[in-house]
């Protein structure tokens, strides 16, 4: 064939005609298609996520946002041929994300240490002040030096000498008076904070 030849022929368009329905379906919260879509793809899923973590619970729940961030972006999505690859980098990335969370945790032994004081309830402030009122109690059950030294030591002070000077104290009896009073509180709160 000449190069005229090819000249003179018609000029062939080649139009490919991508079918969008099943991403629309996805949008539109089609059972069928959701059904579909997860049986065909969930294993994709679940290794894309697996690679970046070890836990069957972190990989469900890399998997869970993954499938809530295609319904919220199936429309986005241009070419249904495209979506394989989508589904299998948002499943890292959303592993990459909880493990990045996980890596920012603060392991603790105790809930109430991660608490910020403002965030306290009705409950927590209700035991506060039944503690607060069964040590001062307690407290003026003690002989008086006691009770000054421990309201003084409630208190905070700044240093020894200093409740030395405050209570007319001597320094060196602050020790063994402070050590007689808590013994004292200890042996009064003791029976009151026993389980029964």
């Amino acid at each position: 064939m000449s190069v005229l030849a090819y000249a003179e022929a018609p000029a062939t368009v080649v139009t490919d005609v991508i079918d969008r329905g099943p991403l629309e379906k996805l949008a539109a919260g089609d059972e069928a298609t959701w059904h579909a879509t997860v049986r065909r793809y969930e294993g994709l899923l679940r290794s894309a996520a697996r690679v970046v973590l070890r836990s069957d619970a972190d990989v469900d729940e890399a998997v869970q946002r993954t499938w809530v961030l295609l319904l919220r972006n199936a429309t986005k999505i241009n070419d249904p041929r495209a979506l394989p690859g989508w589904l299998s980098t948002t499943a890292r990335r959303e592993a990459l994300a909880i493990l990045r969370g996980q890596q920012r945790a603060v392991p603790t032994e105790d809930v109430a240490d991660q608490v910020a004081p403002d965030d306290r309830d009705m409950a927590t402030d209700l035991m506060d002040r039944e503690l607060r009122a069964a040590l001062d109690r307690a407290v003026s059950n003690l002989p008086e030096t006691q009770q000054r030294i421990v309201r003084a030591l409630l208190r905070e002070p700044e240093s020894y000498d200093a409740l030395s000077l405050e209570l007319g104290i001597p320094r060196g009896s602050l020790g063994p008076l402070r050590g007689r009073a808590v013994k004292a509180l200890r042996a009064q709160l003791e029976p009151s904070l026993r389980v029964a």
